[in-house]
């Protein structure tokens, strides 16, 4: 069930993600696409006017964050209303009703409008499924199963620039752009489908008074019979937190008070930077401009930078296996300050390397080069390891909450980011990544001192590493101190109390 939920939802909802965000940049320097849409034409105008034009072609492609920010907003009143499952559907109907008015478009304002639904969809998904999924899985798989998400969104990316540059041989028409971006369409029919065939999350169905259906849902998950002793022992514990929740009614202010002993405002600033530095250390700068950084800042033929972008997207897809098989053997601290530091270094290259005129080809090779190396350590600890992370950290009655605004967040950035660059590339040119670098370096420092291990335990029991500190400084300290069986002493301890309570 659980390789049905990663096949049927995961990858189709995340790969449809990653394409809509990265598919338009490369096809926006085609004449058959600034012919419909000039307004927004930097390939055939240039001078004083070249800002202006660079800004709206930023706006334009930025649109789809706008939407993709307040549709994670919409989770925080419908997640747990809706529940997850249906949450999936609404993000699903959406999109595909964005897809057809962008597609469809000959003028800009609908064109907007339409990827602005899109964006508005995706933002749902980016929420919804990362969290179902992550209340489905066991805690022993529960970081290679929502890595999926990063591997999924990374593919989405290759696929899209690939697509774009197998249609950029059609000549002189609007089918050049309006097949890649209609291409997509498919994995979003596949979701709303396989959907209806896969259960709901057992957490969500034990808070809306489900306890029965959440046992059936639970052993079909773990591939166990409904009255096997692990599967009534994490209903229990379920329960337990459910309970914990009515006696303490969830409150959108707790994320914002410093006075809790469950440290929520200190859980919901990790989530809050963690998304920032997935957007500011440059992985969504590569994604969507690839294209435009070789063909416009390093001076290479259109057909010759498209393949460059998509084979880099592509190396970059094969690099997520990386943080596959690493996040649950390293744990999330060290994937993210390998992340970081390999990031920043590559930032750093790549300033110095296109600082040189487009002219020297063979610093164009260099930062061609460097692309590829921050390729390989952006995915390593921030494609699905940032929506994980935050995912472990909330508690149950917040947790759609605290995703949907740290989330909102990602795409707050990765608006300013997708804003920015145009205009950035055009006038500062390689400064621009020094900014990058920057904001890399300062990711494995404060994941060092602030980010507590939150691998292999239970979502029940992860509270514990907040609660029982005496400051917020001492939490990292303690979650380093646990020793490496905590989750098997861990969930012992909770089964062996479950026992005795049956037999008292």
């Amino acid at each position: 069930m659980s390789v049905a939920q990663i096949l049927l939802i995961v990858i189709p909802a995340f790969t449809f993600f990653g394409y809509n965000q990265s598919g338009l940049g490369p096809l926006t320097t085609l004449q058959s696409f600034v012919s419909v849409f000039p307004q927004v034409d930097t390939v055939n105008n240039d001078g004083g006017a070249t800002g202006l034009y660079a800004t709206r072609k930023g706006g334009v492609i930025a649109s789809f964050q706008v939407g993709a920010l307040f549709g994670s907003l919409s989770v925080i009143p419908l997640g747990d209303r809706l529940g997850r499952r249906n949450c999936i559907v609404l993000a699903s109907i959406i999109s595909i009703i964005g897809q057809v008015l962008q597609v469809a478009s000959y003028n800009l304002i609908q064109f907007v409008i339409g990827r602005v639904a899109l964006g508005f969809g995706v933002g749902q998904y980016s929420v919804t499924v990362p969290v179902w999924l992550a209340e489905c899985s066991s805690a022993s798989h529960r970081g290679r199963d929502v890595i999926t998400t990063g591997i999924a969104m990374t593919l989405g990316y290759a696929l899209s620039n690939w697509l774009d540059l197998g249609f950029y041989f059609i000549p002189h028409s609007s089918l050049e752009w309006r097949l890649p971006l209609a291409a997509s369409l498919a994995l979003t029919l596949i979701v709303i489908v396989a959907i209806f065939f896969l259960p709901e999350s057992p957490r969500f169905l034990v808070s809306v008074g489900k306890a029965q259906q959440a046992t059936y849902n639970l052993a079909a998950l773990r591939n166990l019979p409904e009255n096997d002793q692990t599967i009534q022992t994490e209903i229990a514990q379920i329960e337990s937190a459910i309970e914990g929740v009515a006696v303490q009614k969830a409150s959108l202010m707790e994320m914002f008070s410093k006075d809790d002993n469950e440290r929520m405002f200190y859980r919901f600033c990790l989530c809050l930077a963690l998304q920032f530095f997935q957007q500011a250390c440059g992985g969504t700068l590569i994604s969507v401009y690839a294209s435009t950084i070789f063909e416009e800042n390093l001076g290479l033929a259109p057909v010759t930078a498209k393949v460059l972008a998509a084979s880099t997207l592509t190396w970059k897809w094969l690099c997520c296996f990386l943080a596959f098989f690493a996040i649950d053997r390293l744990g999330r601290r060290t994937v993210f300050m390998i992340s970081g530091t390999g990031m920043s270094l590559s930032m750093a290259a790549l300033a110095v390397s296109s600082s040189f005129p487009s002219t020297n080809y063979g610093a164009s090779i260099a930062s061609a080069f460097f692309i590829f190396i921050f390729n390989v350590f952006y995915p390593f600890g921030f494609l699905g390891g940032n929506f994980l992370y935050c995912t472990e950290v909330a508690p149950m009655r917040l947790r759609v909450a605290m995703n949907s605004i740290s989330t909102a967040n990602h795409w707050l950035w990765n608006f300013v980011v997708t804003m920015v660059t145009p205009v950035a590339l055009a006038t500062i040119g390689y400064r621009y990544y020094i900014i990058y670098a920057i904001v890399s370096a300062l990711i494995p420092i404060v994941v060092f001192f602030f980010y507590p291990e939150t691998m292999n335990r239970n979502l029940e029991a992860i509270n514990s590493v907040f609660k029982d500190a005496s400051s917020p400084w001492d939490i990292v300290i303690m979650a380093r101190k646990l020793p490496q069986g905590e989750l098997a002493d861990q969930e012992q301890h909770d089964k062996k109390d479950f026992e005795e309570n049956e037999v008292a």
